[in-house]
């Protein structure tokens, strides 16, 4: 049995043999929605120990599992995930909306997925029950989320935040459409609402504004 997986599988009967909350790892390329999904988590401290939190690929504190937010990720070609899946032991579950579907997050590695529509007792449940190996369900995503994201107190929705990251590292509408499955029409408009709530009009005005409120990707992989 190759050692990576022999690792996975001694730490899931460690879990089930002592009881301990599971250790979880948040990773994510910006810093703000990480602080915003460890503070949902830390109120399940019997369940899930947060142990690493953190915007690189490779954690440091052994984690049982890694929650992978897909904010400001594109799900075709996901380098950072491939990359994370790839240096770690841990299982790596992918925590998203629907527009990052989950076959993607499968096909580049990912043990699990957790939709962002679930209220932060059933993500725990999700979490702890992919670690044991049983199946979570998923709920429909209904387009709302609990947690702190960039732009958020000047009244982005996060998909609107995400929007910006996208156009923030360079993509063009057609890019983010084809990327993100979402239609050219759709994308426009998440821009347009965005731009209104930020008080800009055009596309560099929206990069120097975001460079400003934390949109800045720590990222070298590309979107």
């Amino acid at each position: 049995m190759p050692a990576l997986v022999r690792g996975h599988r001694h730490r899931m009967q460690e879990a089930t043999d002592d009881h301990r909350p599971v250790r979880v790892a948040l990773s994510n390329d910006y810093e703000i929605a990480l602080l915003g999904l460890g503070a949902m988590l830390a109120q399940y401290p019997e369940q899930v120990q947060i142990v690493d939190v953190t915007t690189q690929t490779t954690m440091t504190h052994e984690p049982d599992v890694i929650l992978f937010d897909t904010f400001g990720r594109l799900p075709e070609e996901d380098v950072k995930l491939r990359r994370v899946v790839e240096a770690n032991d841990a299982a790596v579950i992918v925590y998203s909306w629907a527009d990052y579907p989950e076959e993607a997050a499968r096909r580049q590695g990912a043990a699990g997925y957790l939709s962002k529509s679930l209220p932060a007792p059933e993500l725990v449940a999700g979490i702890i029950a992919i670690q044991s190996g049983r199946s979570a369900g998923t709920r429909a995503d209904d387009g709302q989320s609990t947690l702190t994201w960039p732009g958020q107190v000047h009244g982005l929705s996060a998909r609107e935040a995400e929007m910006l990251t996208f156009i923030v590292r360079g993509l063009s509408n057609e890019e983010i459409a084809r990327r993100a499955y979402l239609s050219v029409n759709t994308v426009k408009t998440y821009i347009r609402t965005a731009y209104r709530k930020i008080g800009v009009r055009t596309r560099a005005q929206a990069v120097a504004w975001g460079f400003r409120n934390g949109f800045e990707s720590t990222d070298d992989t590309g979107v």
